[in-house]
């Protein structure tokens, strides 16, 4: 596709093909295709034959292209972007001949789930995300060959940490024109190091994340949206994918957790540091305050009574199954034995040894293989739990989960949306879930630092509600909070 100026051709780049086709297209109210055009060439994208894409999908797509290729979408977790965003690349294919697909992803484990969606869509990816050895050369003569007209699409899969590395910077300049490049999980881009890296030389982008917003950090914020594009309509939210019936309903029981004697002092210290922060911010002082927000965030995560709150929870819980027990990453201190411990391992002490649950650790050490291991033995019942760490956070998908108690609450919106998101993902039987959330009282404070508290529990607490309103038991979920709310003077939240 050219421009012509008197006799000379300007051949148009991917983003100007784009809007002249859909310029054309406007004019018979285009929808997106839901079959392929033609037969389907190997390693080329296409719509799978069974694909019922919802109303809200085909509209996030509509907007993408009238954006001009960019845009990010910012859907609840489980509502189907990487579906969303695989249709577009097959949009592109049959639209203006798109030629390859980069994805990039945080983890290992969301590469081979995507590598798992790209093959229903036909893709053949190449998945970069260990050794040189394993991708590079196929890469490289993948390029080559789409470059050279031998083979008509390339795909490649790739981690955040593949995508700064040497090797994968190396390729980028031989991508074709008509690339599209996929952020999934975009927030995490927003990076200096990986904002950096990202191909400016590729017009075509798409941003997904149910957050895309960054926690603190405004500048990698508006980088994202700079790069990636403006968030498109329809958002959707928790309640819209609970509605759409994308989520399942389900049940909320909020745990209210004191803190130890020791645990409240250094509470009470840790605020008052944070009260003078923000009075010095206020005064033009250049005072961060993030440090100490992250010291008591990990303290209240691993409160020692949550262990005994879980267990007079799961005594009489023998039977449970599909039972997914959050954790966080701190440790927990036992004030009768004067002995500290990792949060995950008290807790698996207790449920394995105490209480005789089959259960099992899954966190970021546990291998892909061990992985699809322990999913499956858990959607099986050979395990009725699995006892993890930051798995819930992005991408990890085990839909089987049924019930999750969940022991450490994030002050992170983000952390906060997906790890709910994700414990309602549908499965087959699973019409409804039931969420535990221990949530730590904050302990006696004097006048100066009640104030402060109140101001910072303020955003936390209107997350809990907004959750507990979703809730098929929304009433009983409200009034467990509302003992919190008359103590610092929140009823307006």
């Amino acid at each position: 596709m050219y421009l012509t100026q008197s006799s000379v051709k300007y051949p148009l780049d991917a983003r100007s093909q784009l809007k002249l086709v859909v310029a054309r297209e406007e004019r018979g109210k285009y929808q997106p295709q839901t079959t392929p055009k033609s037969l389907p060439i190997p390693g080329c994208p296409r719509i799978p034959g069974a694909l019922q894409m919802r109303s809200y999908q085909r509209q996030a797509m509509t907007n993408w292209f009238a954006n001009r290729g960019r845009g990010t979408l910012k859907m609840a977790t489980g509502s189907g972007k990487t579906i969303t965003a695989l249709a577009i690349a097959c949009e592109l294919y049959q639209r203006i001949g798109l030629q390859a697909l980069i994805v990039v992803c945080p983890y290992r484990h969301l590469v081979t789930q995507w590598a798992t969606e790209a093959e229903k869509f036909g893709l053949q990816p190449i998945l970069a995300f260990e050794s040189l050895r394993q991708w590079q050369s196929q890469l490289s003569t993948g390029l080559y060959n789409v470059r050279a007209g031998s083979q008509p699409f390339v795909t490649v899969i790739a981690t955040n940490s593949t995508l700064i590395g040497e090797g994968f910077q190396s390729q980028l300049k031989y991508f074709p024109e008509k690339t599209l490049i996929i952020g999934d999980e975009a927030h995490n881009l927003g990076a200096p190091r990986l904002e950096q890296s990202l191909p400016r030389q590729i017009g075509l982008r798409l941003g997904l994340s149910a957050t895309p917003e960054r926690h603190f950090d405004e500048q990698g914020t508006e980088f994202i949206f700079d790069y990636f594009g403006t968030v498109l309509q329809p958002e959707l939210t928790l309640a819209d994918a609970i509605q759409q019936g994308a989520l399942v309903r389900y049940l909320y029981y909020p745990i209210l957790v004191d803190l130890t004697a020791t645990e409240a002092q250094a509470y009470v210290k840790l605020t008052t540091r944070i009260g003078w922060a923000i009075a010095s911010q206020e005064n033009g002082a250049d005072s961060d305050i993030t440090p100490l927000l992250m010291q008591r965030a990990r303290l209240v995560g691993a409160a020692a009574n949550k262990i005994d709150a879980l267990r007079q929870l799961m005594r009489n819980r023998r039977d449970t199954s599909h039972t997914l027990f959050y954790c966080g990453d701190g440790t927990t201190e036992d004030e009768r034995s004067s002995t500290s411990d990792r949060q995950i391992a008290s807790v698996i002490r207790m449920l394995g040894v105490e209480l005789g649950y089959r259960v099992n650790t899954y966190t970021a050490d546990t291998s892909l293989a061990e992985r699809t291991k322990l999913r499956r033995q858990f959607e099986t019942g050979e395990l009725q739990g699995l006892v993890a760490i930051r798995c819930l956070d992005e991408g990890v998908d085990i839909p089987a989960i049924q019930t999750a108690v969940i022991l450490a609450s994030s002050s992170n919106p983000r952390q906060f949306v997906q790890r709910r998101g994700r414990i309602l993902r549908p499965h087959p039987g699973k019409e409804r879930a039931t969420l535990f959330d221990t949530i730590v009282l904050p302990p006696e404070l004097n006048r100066d630092t009640w104030e402060v508290e109140r101001n910072l529990l303020r955003k936390e607490l209107r997350r809990f509600i907004e959750f507990a309103d979703l809730a098929d038991n929304a009433g009983e979920a409200r009034m467990k909070l509302l003992d919190l709310q008359k103590k610092y003077g929140l009823l307006d939240v």
